[in-house]
């Protein structure tokens, strides 16, 4: 080997995947798993505020005070080759291509993996921020554990005002009500919950929280949250002790900030193979990407965020090989939604997500419930030693083409 091609040899790609939830996770594992004979020249870094991975799936659970299991995403790594990075990102410099950590370090790449995922939106609704809870990550689920307790356990009760009728919203008012049931449970939406399900599963949905005590109110919109209430578009206000706060998400400014092309809620705008559509060296995944197919943007869920991570991975790993990159093709195929431990529905979708006419409830629906919250942290380990394993899903047919 002549000098030059030692010097080439050395040179080092490096990828810095920022966030390392379900869909930078997936991004993680898989492309370090395909590098990992490429060692000397491809250095693959995640970044993540914490070393504990977030089941987001299961925080309504842990909002009622049940313990998840802890899982490490640096034990998840160990033997990927892969390195992590524990800190908050701070910016993004797209021209120098560097990101700041905890605003004293900084990493230099060469490929960016934005998978920051989304957080509550508070910011619409004066009071929300500063006097509801939220299930944006343990932390806050935690705290919101903490003051169920105290006033479940309390010799006052009291009311609980669940934000959002949509399906973190029927999850955690069921949840709440079934683990707590001296206090009242509240839920407040926009539309009937369910209704994007068909009849029975949307029955099913009503019947269940009917079962449970939670009061049901449809067709109304919170404008303003104070200390010990929420006030409706209407006059009307609703004595509250705890207000949980489902309704929408939003992602962090960094991307704007960094001027990557975004849409109107902040998300970047990915083009076919996830690459933003203004700095191509930058993929985006999740919750944090607005991709287009072609029955609409992709919205934010597990099912569809950990695809992302692995296409964008098999995007990189293509390009790095000299290859051009192929389209993304989703399409979904279900909503499973939780309605306490013993009770659950799932809803069949066709790929545009709208409802099929097949649906599970019951018994059969809760064990497939359960069986894919806890399917992706050892889908990650499968494809720590099969990468290929990780590269199925729906493409959603004539939906997607």
């Amino acid at each position: 080997m002549n000098a030059q091609q030692r010097t080439r040899t050395a040179v080092t790609h490096r990828v810095v995947i920022l966030g390392a939830g379900y869909a930078g996770m997936a991004a993680a594992v898989q492309l370090a798993a395909r590098t990992r004979k490429h060692r000397d020249t491809v250095r693959v870094t995640v970044v993540n505020a914490q070393e504990r991975f977030t089941e987001r799936m299961r925080l309504h659970m842990t909002a009622t005070g049940r313990t998840p299991d802890v899982m490490s995403v640096p034990e998840m790594l160990e033997g990927t080759g892969a390195h992590f990075v524990q800190g908050w990102v701070t910016a993004v410099d797209a021209g120098a291509r560097t990101v700041r950590i905890d605003d004293d370090r900084v990493l230099p790449y060469d490929t960016l993996v934005y998978a920051l995922g989304g957080h509550a939106d508070t910011s619409a609704v004066p009071g929300a921020d500063d006097h509801a809870y939220t299930l944006s990550g343990v932390q806050d689920a935690e705290l919101l554990a903490g003051r169920l307790e105290a006033l479940g356990n309390g010799s006052g009760g009291g009311t609980v005002v669940v934000v959002g009728s949509g399906l973190t919203g029927i999850e955690s008012a069921a949840e709440i009500a079934e683990r707590y049931p001296r206090l009242d449970v509240v839920l407040l939406g926009g539309k009937e919950p369910g209704a994007t399900m068909n009849d029975r599963a949307a029955a099913h949905v009503r019947a269940a929280l009917d079962r449970l005590g939670v009061q049901v109110r449809c067709g109304v919109e919170v404008v303003k949250v104070l200390a010990g209430s929420v006030e409706l578009a209407d006059g009307a206000s609703i004595a509250a002790d705890a207000v949980l706060w489902t309704g929408g998400t939003r992602v962090a400014p960094l991307a704007a900030a960094a001027g990557l092309e975004v849409d109107e809620h902040g998300r970047v705008v990915t083009d076919r193979a996830l690459r933003s559509v203004s700095h191509p060296e930058v993929y985006a995944v999740g919750d944090a990407a607005a991709i287009r197919q072609g029955y609409g943007v992709m919205h934010g869920t597990c099912q569809g965020g950990m695809p992302t991570g692995v296409h964008a991975a098999l995007s990189i790993f293509r390009v790095l090989g000299g290859k051009e990159p192929k389209p993304f093709r989703f399409g979904y195929y279900h909503t499973p939604v939780s309605l306490g431990r013993g009770d659950a529905v799932v809803q069949f979708t066709r790929p545009d997500d709208s409802p099929r006419r097949i649906c599970l409830v019951g018994p059969m629906a809760v064990r497939y419930k359960e069986t894919v919250t806890a399917s992706p942290w050892p889908t990650y380990g499968r494809m720590k030693k099969m990468p290929a394993s990780g590269a199925f899903w729906p493409r959603g047919g004539r939906f997607t083409r």
